[in-house]
């Protein structure tokens, strides 16, 4: 007998009348197995705690429904995948990309230090890059030394995790917050 749940919501869970089921299985609010009952005896052992019946699992052979406050459980299942949420964030910091130049003036060279140094003392990583054009691609080295000068500007709060390095016509380093 295969009963099709459902439910206002796809991330609710049917509670008390929205349950379309004979029989189930019944857990007490405090998690010891009451037995198999019908759905009316089940309502009314919810109702007589003054809790919900909540299907925990209608797919079982006999279904699993909870009595519970269902609106406590809702509230906590919420809360946990807020703290959840906010973990895989600071976990997958972004990187942060800073495009400088070759002929780049001081000012605008300071400016992109100073915004990547608010940058890495939140936890991001910094990738500055350099696009060569024309005949800029004969002389490597200028670049590189303006990435090399980006990454001492930036020396007392970030570490260079990737040396600069070209690929193709960009040559790119990338910084990471330092663990001090």
């Amino acid at each position: 007998m295969e009963v099709l749940i459902i439910a206002n919501n796809k991330n609710e869970l049917p509670v008390n009348e929205q349950i379309k089921v004979d029989e189930l299985m019944v857990i007490g609010p405090n998690g010891e197995q009451m037995g198999l009952k019908k759905l009316n005896d089940a309502l009314t052992l919810a109702n007589y705690a003054g809790l919900d019946l909540v299907l925990m699992n209608g797919n079982s052979a006999p279904a699993v429904a909870k009595i519970m406050d269902y609106n406590k459980y809702k509230y906590e299942r919420q809360k946990k995948l807020k703290e959840a949420q906010k973990k895989q964030r600071e976990t997958n910091k972004e990187i942060k990309e800073y495009r400088l130049s070759v002929v780049i003036d001081i000012h605008d060279f300071e400016t992109r230090v100073k915004n990547a140094k608010d940058y890495l003392l939140k936890g991001h990583k910094i990738k500055g890059f350099i696009r060569f054009k024309g005949r800029q691609l004969a002389h490597p080295e200028l670049g590189r030394d303006v990435l090399n000068k980006f990454a001492m500007s930036l020396s007392e709060c970030a570490e260079i995790e990737v040396e600069p390095k070209m690929d193709g016509k960009t040559m790119y380093i990338i910084l990471a917050p330092s663990k001090k």
